[in-house]
């Protein structure tokens, strides 16, 4: 009976444990009273295509709103778009800001950057990160986020936004709310005065480049093969890692693989127990956010 009780206070225990790890918060990139790292960054469109922008020194001691962009998505971007269009207006208070895209492919980011360039808003710098996904080394962000928005005065972080699964309605007031609190107060603007036009159709060409890589597909079968042994199950999953590695549409997609299959509800239906446990491995390490609109993202377009 001691016995049972223990193991009774065991599960509770463990269950409680990930109640609160789910509700853990995420870090991203220097946080508040930390200071900004410099770093450089090249710019894509107009006067600053291809020039070396230290988005940092610009700013100097004045306020300063950065964004870091992880994934390029409908969600992102209205909430980059109302930002920065909110950060324009308050130029004349001395507010900078800048957009800095993380990529591992920074052609075709920059391609994707101007085919939509009338989206963005005027007069605030896009640049691309020389470091890949995973940002400048000395900022630590985190690439399972969608967005890391920085918001700073006098070359310290006043307010950080980690955000994965952005919402211009939710995030929206709040960073505006420290853009405001920096400049020197005023009135927060409403998301609708920020609302900007609608880029679904834009965002196609960007959504089909990302789509299937035909490698992959055999080699995660391969995985979830229900009678694989827990050997072969390793073996396969080591291909896959090796295979997404080299190629970042391979990688994207495990990560959509996998998010599917973990939001399914029929999780255990999917390959032997070693399986789950490389699924369980993989949407931490691949899943992230999605790039498929929520029902939430979808009534904020």
């Amino acid at each position: 009976m001691a016995r049972s009780y223990i193991l009774s206070l065991i599960a509770v225990l463990f269950a409680i444990s990930h109640v609160f790890a789910a509700d853990d918060p995420v870090f991203s990139g220097p946080q508040i009273g930390e200071k900004l790292p410099p770093f450089k960054a090249k710019g894509v469109l107009g006067d600053l295509a291809d020039k070396e922008l230290d988005l940092i020194k610009q700013a100097g001691d004045q306020p300063l709103l950065l964004i870091f962009v992880h994934t390029r998505t409908r969600p992102v971007l209205v909430l980059v778009n109302a930002l920065t269009k909110f950060s324009v207006s308050q130029a004349e208070k001395g507010l900078h800001a800048g957009v800095v895209f993380l990529t591992d492919d920074p052609t075709t980011a920059s391609q994707f950057i101007k085919r939509i360039k009338t989206y963005f808003t005027e007069g605030v710098p896009l640049v691309i990160s020389h470091d890949g996904p995973e940002g400048p080394g000395s900022y630590g962000l985190n690439r399972n986020v969608s967005l890391t928005i920085l918001v700073a005065n006098q070359g310290k972080v006043t307010a950080n936004y980690a955000l994965v699964q952005p919402s211009v309605q939710a995030d929206g007031p709040k960073i505006l709310k420290s853009l405001v609190d920096i400049t020197g107060g005023g009135k927060v603007p409403s998301i609708a005065q920020l609302s900007g036009r609608r880029i679904k159709d834009a965002m196609r060409p960007e959504m089909k480049k990302q789509a299937n890589d035909p490698n992959l597909g055999p080699l995660v079968r391969a995985v979830l093969n229900k009678q694989a042994s827990a050997e072969d199950v390793a073996k396969a999953a080591a291909e896959v890692e090796k295979y997404v590695v080299e190629h970042a549409a391979a990688r994207r997609q495990l990560g959509q693989i996998v998010n599917r299959i973990s939001n399914s509800g029929n999780f255990e239906n999917y390959g032997t127990p070693a399986a789950q446990d490389v699924l369980r491995k993989w949407t931490k390490k691949y899943g992230g956010p999605s790039d498929k609109p929520s029902g939430r993202e979808k009534q904020e377009k």
